[in-house]
């Protein structure tokens, strides 16, 4: 009997030893983030033969080529020379790679932390030609961190020699005190982390950019900053200004001389009045909900998701007069069941509703626009309005469509597998 008190008398001391002085503890998930030395990180980057896409994300077109990219992966290149039956025939491995730009046979692309430029002239050599390195902080702002982290680690992670590739997430005992207030409902532990321009010929991305390519600049955004590259000399593209951008930002469309900003709480407008310095006009602000935008004339076309990580459950289209940029105000509001991307050729709106399929709106009148068709059975991401043909992805499939009065007729599908 004895021996059981004093059991229980080491038992009590040894807790009290380990709670001393009121600290206080609790079980949170960490996440660690798996980690790559940048040297080794930028030797990754090579042209392959083509494979198939493992995720299918942004879409872009260039020539007759289009651009694929697969997430945070690289870009598959496609030849679109006969839309009919298009070929895939080159894949970029990229690795962290968000988005590109092409402007005259240059290739712009993130890599994580760094600006790659691509020749692509002669599409069956290309060749890296500029790599511009650490000028990019949105890769630090939005790691693919794993669902339900409360806590990430970065106590072994140097900014400056590593490069973040995965993560691990695990179940640990840790005192309050080691929190720092980070972002939303995740913390943070002590770490280092975080030419002649009529002639020129530039591609175009869809909604769901983050890059453009406007004269002799490439804008580029991250969750808060833009970042602002001269490439008169197209090879050799200079970081001419880092600045606040907004909050939440997640797409930017150029139209008239201005840079429209979709983030999760509204659209930002700036104006390129002077190029190399972006500067705020207005902002619209509307409820959490994840929010491509595209403009034409007096009118933005916003789409608004809700559900999942993109806050509120329902989601619309928004069509928001911009006719005085200094006072965007809310036109008009449509119901939608799942949209992503959307697009406008002449008086037609395309907007991808996800599961939904692909919708075209008669547009005529932007304040009553009425849809004229529904194509189901579907999955719609992102469009991209050419001159002749419609581009779009779903899933993993490419689609292109023939142009027709309030009508779109299929040319071809291409899976991407």
């Amino acid at each position: 009997m004895k021996l059981k008190f004093l059991f229980l008398s080491l038992v009590f001391f040894s807790l009290i030893s380990c709670e001393k002085d009121d600290v206080e503890y609790q079980f949170v998930k960490v996440a660690t983030p798996e980690l790559m030395s940048k040297t080794a990180f930028r030797n990754l980057v090579k042209v392959e033969p083509p494979t198939n896409i493992k995720e299918a994300g942004k879409i872009y077109a260039y020539k007759d080529y289009i651009f694929v990219s697969d997430a945070k992966a690289g870009v598959h290149i496609i030849d679109n020379s006969n839309p009919e039956s298009p070929k895939a025939i080159k894949f970029i491995n990229i690795p962290a790679n968000e988005d590109i730009s092409v402007k005259d046979d240059f290739l712009y692309a993130d890599s994580a932390t760094d600006l790659v430029v691509f020749d692509i002239s002669d599409i069956n050599t290309i060749s890296i030609v500029e790599r511009l390195e650490d000028v990019f902080d949105f890769y630090h702002e939005i790691p693919n961190i794993p669902e339900g982290t409360q806590l990430m680690d970065y106590a072994k992670y140097d900014a400056n020699t590593h490069i973040i590739v995965g993560w691990t997430q695990s179940l640990e005992r840790r005192k309050k005190e080691d929190f720092v207030w980070g972002t939303g409902d995740i913390f943070f532990s002590d770490g280092n982390g975080l030419t002649n321009v009529s002639e020129s010929v530039i591609g175009t991305g869809g909604s769901l950019a983050r890059f453009q390519i406007v004269k002799n600049y490439l804008y580029t955004v991250g969750t808060r900053k833009m970042n602002i590259f001269n490439i008169q000399n197209l090879k050799s593209p200079i970081l001419e200004n880092t600045q606040q951008a907004g909050w939440n930002i997640e797409t930017m469309f150029q139209a008239d001389n201005h840079l429209y900003l979709g983030s999760t709480r509204g659209m930002y407008i700036y104006s390129l009045a002077n190029p190399a310095a972006p500067e705020y006009v207005s902002e619209f602000v509307h409820w959490e909900s994840c929010d491509p935008v595209v403009v034409d004339g007096d009118y933005a076309y916003v789409t608004l998701r809700g559900g999942n990580l993109c806050g509120q459950q329902e989601s619309v289209l928004e069509i928001i007069d911009i006719s005085d940029k200094t006072k965007p105000t809310l036109a008009v509001r449509y119901g939608l069941e799942n949209p992503y991307g959307l697009g406008i050729k002449g008086n037609m709106l395309f907007v991808c509703d996800g599961t939904a399929g692909l919708k075209l709106f008669d547009k005529t009148d932007p304040l009553n626009i009425s849809m004229t068709k529904n194509l189901k059975n579907i999955q719609a991401t992102d469009v991209i309005p050419l001159e002749n043909t419609l581009i779009m992805i779903g899933g993993n499939t490419l689609y292109q469509y023939q142009y027709g009065i309030n009508d779109v007729k299929l040319i071809s599908t291409f899976s991407l597998n």
